[in-house]
């Protein structure tokens, strides 16, 4: 497969994203004194609806009562999906811990509003699956839980 292949933007491959994966880190999540935030918010559905959540801001201690780590080179366990609640400008640094994971991750998920062209393309060349300018929880609603 070509790198521009692990670019998606196609429902039945978000739908099945979304199926198999179990485990999703959250760089940028925001803690319950935000709730209005989508850093907070989308995080908060997937969590209610049973995935596992990685906290990932350098700023809190933990959000949802689990403890929240400074970046993703201290997450010690299989991701599913790295999602990013990040402008554009920071994208480069957290891709770029993304591809020293071990193992990666199978996605890395930029949130609504967010895009980046270089980062997206290197991802992409390791194999990591890429989606950009997309809501996970208005992504979840509509393929998910309209099919429910």
């Amino acid at each position: 497969m070509a790198w521009h292949d692990f670019i998606i933007d196609n429902d039945n491959v978000i739908r099945g994203m979304l199926k198999t994966s179990h485990v999703i880190a959250v760089v940028g999540i925001k803690d319950e004194t935000r709730p209005h935030e989508a850093a907070h918010s989308v995080p908060a559905y997937l969590y209610s609806r049973g995935y596992k959540i990685i906290p990932v801001n350098p700023n809190y201690k933990s959000v949802f009562g689990i403890p929240c780590l400074a970046s993703l080179e201290e997450i010690h366990e299989p991701v599913d999906i790295v999602q990013v609640f990040r402008a554009p400008k920071n994208i480069m640094p957290h891709a770029l811990e993304a591809l020293k994971m071990k193992p990666q991750p199978r996605v890395f998920w930029m949130q609504t509003g967010i895009r980046h062209q270089e980062a997206a393309h290197k991802l992409a060349s390791y194999g990591i699956q890429v989606v950009q300018d997309h809501c996970m929880y208005m992504d979840h609603l509509r393929l998910l839980r309209a099919a429910a």
